[in-house]
């Protein structure tokens, strides 16, 4: 995004971002803002943003978990969705979820998203991780709902 014009966000998305990452400070591992909320650092005009991903290490999750008091838990069964360690937080204007050996169901098998890119988006001197265009782009199409394939849509193209 070298070049690219400052992303502007909504003020409770911003809120919301940099209270993630401080909790993600005690991260010793790469993570990430997937879903929409990584859209919207791309420069998508992503109008519904409703919460916060976090993707993260199974070890740093329960770092986050520590800190912030929470109890670690799987989310309830989903078709398409599993993830090995699930956080909902609500402290933030919205809520952010953070997610640990997520997987996505394609056919029979499982796939876990461990994205390979990673680059930092910096808004108001926040420091945002997330995967590079292209492979978020591919992330979010891979969920496969109708929504998430309009959302990738909005991913700006070179």
């Amino acid at each position: 995004m070298r070049g690219a014009a400052p992303v502007v966000l909504p003020e409770a998305l911003h809120e919301t971002l940099a209270a993630a990452a401080g909790i993600m400070a005690v991260a010793r591992e790469p993570w990430w803002v997937i879903a929409s909320a990584a859209i919207a650092l791309h420069g998508g005009r992503v109008s519904d943003v409703a919460d916060v991903d976090i993707l993260a290490s199974v070890a740093d999750a329960r770092r986050v978990a520590r800190q912030l008091g929470l109890e670690l838990r799987a989310p309830a069964p989903h078709p398409r969705f599993r993830s090995e360690v699930y956080l909902s937080w609500g402290g933030a204007p919205l809520p952010v979820e953070f997610m640990a050996g997520f997987a996505v169901r394609s056919g029979d098998a499982w796939r876990e998203i461990v994205p390979a890119t990673r680059q930092v988006v910096r808004v108001g001197g926040v420091a945002l991780p997330v995967p590079e265009r292209e492979e978020l782009r591919a992330i979010v199409e891979s969920f496969g709902r109708a929504k998430d394939l309009r959302r990738a849509d909005l991913l700006p193209r070179d």
